[in-house]
C-alpha cells in the first residue's frame, strides 16, 4: 500500500508514486518530432551508455514501414495481439497524430513542470512541459474493469475500520518502527492521538488501489492501496480526452472506435467529496489547504483539482508546504487550526508520505499540529498508516479481514484480488525467494518509486540480512512478482514520439466521507491507467518511468 509500487514482468516493475521530478533518467531520443518529419536516429554512444531505466536501448525503435506485425516477441515473452496494425501505421499519420496530441496538450492544460527550467516546480506558468503520455488507449477487458469498480467500496470501507483499530496498527507496525524512524515517527504521532483521546468525528479518504492483470492466471491482482496523495486525478481525466479527440479524427484509419474509450470524471469527484467534507465542518469562513512539496512540478494535476473546488462549490484552497504551516499555523482553544490567519476545514495532503517531506523538526512540528487540530485530514494519521505496506501483508494473513468486514462475499471478493504476500519472519518463504528470487519482489515501507528490489538483489538482500542477523528484516516485506501481458504502444515525452512494447497498471480511485455513524460517500470515482515499457523495472509517472494513459475497453 501507500503512494506506489508494482510488479511486471521479469526484470520489468512498475511503481506509482510521486516524485519531485519528472523523467530524471534522460536517454537520446530515437526518433524525433519537428513540425515536417519524423526522423529516425540512432541512438549516439553516450545514450547507449547513459543510466536510463524508461528509454533502455534494447528497447525495439524499428521504421514504421516495416509492415503489419500481429504478435511480437520480446525479451519478456509473448506480446498479446494489438488491437491495431501497429507497425504498419502510415508515417505520415503518425505524425500528423503527434502533431495534434501534442497541441491538444498545450491548450487544455495535460502539463507538468519542465524539469530542466529551475523555476518550474515553484511559479505556476513558467517552464511546463505536455505531461507523459501514451498516444493511444490501452486495451482493458471489461470484464476486469467491472470487477475492480466493485472493489473500491469495500476497500474504502476497509480501510475506515482498520483507521479506528488502534491497537491493531500500533502490534502490526512494532517491529518495523525498530527499525524505520520515518514510520516510527509516524507511530508516534499517532500514540499521542490516543493519549489525547482524539476522536476523528468526520473521516475522509481519497484513496488509489492499483492493480495488474496477471498473464498466466487471468486474475485481477492488486499490487498497493494509496490512502495518501493519490495523484493525477486532474491530468488523468486530460489524457481520456485527448484520447477520445484523437479517434475522433484518426479512429477509422486505426480502426478504433472512440466511443470504446472509458469515461473519466476523477477530478469532479475528488472536488466533491472535498466540497462535502468542508460543508460537514460547518465554517463558511475555512479554506481547504493543499499540503505540498516545495517544489512540486506536478501542480498542475493539483490546481485542476483546486480550479474544481472554487467553480463548482465555491470553496476557496490554498496551498502550504509543512515548514509553512509550521511557521503561520495557530491552534485556536476549540481546536481551529489557522494559518496565516485563515481558519482551515480540510487538509489535503499532497506531501508528507516520504521522509524527504520531512528535513527537519519543523516539518514534523506541522504534521502533528494539524493531528491534534479538528480539521478534517485527508488522510488522517490513521489512514495514513492503514496504507502502508506491512499493513496490506498483515490483512493477506487468514482471518484477519474477518477482524475488520462481516459481508463473507465482500471479504471473498478482496482476497481473490490479493497477491502472495509475506512477512520476512516466515523463513519457508525466504528460502523459497533466495531460491528463486524473479518470481518475488521486496518492498520497504517507503512511498515515491525507486525504494524496491528486485531480481537477484532480493537474494544478496536476504543473504545480508540472515548473516547480519539484525531486525533489519522487519523494515520489508515481500511480495509476488505479477507478471502482465505486453502491448505494443506508442509513448509521448517532452515531444518525443518513442515506440516500444509496454505493460500497464490499472488505478481505480475511490472516495470515503462518514461523519460519526453516517457514511456520506462511499464510490469508485474514476481511474487512472500508467503505461511504461516493458524492459524497465521502475515505473512511477512522476519519478519519470511511465506516462499517463487511458482504457479502451474489450
Amino acid at each position: 500500500m501507500g503512494v506506489g509500487s508494482s510488479q511486471s514482468l521479469p526484470n520489468s516493475t512498475f511503481p506509482c508514486a510521486l516524485a519531485a521530478t519528472f523523467f530524471p533518467h534522460q536517454s537520446q531520443p530515437i526518433f524525433s518530432f519537428n513540425p515536417s518529419t519524423i526522423i529516425f536516429q540512432r541512438p549516439c554512444k553516450r545514450a547507449m551508455t547513459e543510466r536510463s531505466l524508461l528509454w533502455s536501448s534494447s528497447s525495439s525503435f524499428v521504421p514504421l514501414n516495416s509492415g503489419k506485425v500481429d504478435q511480437v516477441e520480446t525479451q519478456m515473452g509473448s506480446a498479446v495481439r494489438p488491437m491495431y496494425d501497429f507497425h504498419g501505421i502510415d508515417e505520415a499519420l503518425l505524425q500528423r497524430m503527434v502533431y495534434d496530441a501534442l497541441v491538444w496538450s498545450s491548450l487544455h492544460g495535460l502539463v507538468v513542470g519542465d524539469r530542466t527550467v529551475k523555476r518550474a516546480g515553484t511559479v505556476p506558468g513558467v517552464g511546463m512541459v505536455h505531461a507523459p503520455f501514451a498516444l493511444l488507449p490501452m486495451p482493458f477487458p471489461e470484464s476486469h474493469w467491472q470487477q475492480a469498480c466493485e472493489l473500491t467500496p469495500i476497500f474504502n470501507e476497509l480501510v475506515d475500520r482498520v483507521s479506528l483499530d488502534w491497537k491493531f496498527l500500533q502490534e502490526a507496525l512494532s517491529r518495523t518502527r525498530k527499525v524505520d524512524s520515518f514510520t516510527s515517527r509516524l507511530l508516534d504521532i499517532h500514540s499521542k492521538m490516543q493519549e489525547m483521546n482524539k476522536k476523528e468525528e468526520i473521516r475522509l479518504g481519497l484513496h488509489r488501489s492499483d492493480y495488474m492483470l496477471d498473464e498466466q492466471t487471468k486474475l485481477l491482482l492488486q499490487i498497493e492501496l494509496n490512502t495518501i496523495s493519490s495523484s493525477f486525478p486532474g491530468l488523468s481525466c486530460l489524457v481520456t480526452e485527448l484520447h477520445r479527440s484523437l479517434l475522433n479524427h484518426y479512429g477509422k484509419h486505426l480502426g478504433l472506435d472512440s466511443k470504446r474509450i472509458l469515461g473519466n470524471s476523477a477530478v469532479t469527484q475528488f472536488a466533491e467529496a472535498l466540497a462535502k467534507a468542508w460543508k460537514e465542518y460547518n465554517n463558511p469562513r475555512a479554506l481547504v489547504m493543499f499540503v505540498v512539496q516545495t517544489e512540486e512540478r506536478n501542480m498542475y494535476d493539483q490546481h485542476w483539482l483546486s480550479t474544481a473546488l472554487k467553480e463548482r462549490h465555491d470553496v476557496t484552497t490554498i496551498r502550504k508546504t509543512l515548514a509553512e504551516i509550521d511557521a503561520e499555523g495557530k491552534l485556536l482553544p476549540d481546536g481551529t487550526l489557522t494559518v496565516g490567519g485563515q481558519p482551515v476545514a480540510v487538509i489535503y495532503f499532497r506531501a508528507g508520505y516520504a521522509p524527504t517531506d520531512y528535513p527537519s523538526e519543523s516539518e514534523w512540528r506541522a504534521r502533528l499540529l494539524m493531528e491534534q487540530s479538528s480539521a478534517v485530514k485527508c488522510p488522517s494519521i490513521s489512514y495514513h498508516l492503514a496504507g502502508t505496506k506491512k499493513i496490506q501483508q498483515e490483512l493477506a494473513k487468514p482471518n484477519v479481514l474477518e477482524r475488520f468486514l462481516e459481508n463473507k462475499d465482500d471479504i471473498a471478493k478482496l482476497r481473490k484480488c490479493f497477491a502472495g504476500l509475506w512477512s520476512l519472519d516466515d523463513s519457508n518463504i525466504i528460502k523459497e525467494a533466495i531460491q528463486r528470487p524473479e518470481v518475488f519482489v521486496m518492498k520497504p515501507q517507503r512511498e515515491g518509486g525507486g525504494n524496491n528490489i528486485y531480481g537477484d538483489d532480493v537474494r544478496e538482500t536476504l543473504l545480508r540480512l540472515q548473516k547480519e542477523g539484525t531486525e533489519e528484516d522487519a523494515a520489508y516485506i515481500l511480495m509476488q512478482r505479477i507478471f502482465p501481458n505486453v502491448s505494443p504502444t506508442f509513448l509521448m515525452r517532452e515531444g518525443i514520439c518513442y515506440k516500444d512494447h509496454a505493460i500497464s497498471e490499472l488505478g481505480i480511485y475511490g472516495a470515503y466521507l462518514r461523519n460519526k455513524e453516517k457514511v456520506i460517500i462511499n464510490d469508485q470515482c474514476g481511474h487512472l491507467m500508467r503505461t511504461k515499457v516493458s524492459s524497465s523495472n521502475e515505473g512511477g509517472v512522476a519519478a519519470g518511468f511511465a506516462v499517463l494513459d487511458s482504457i479502451y475497453l474489450t
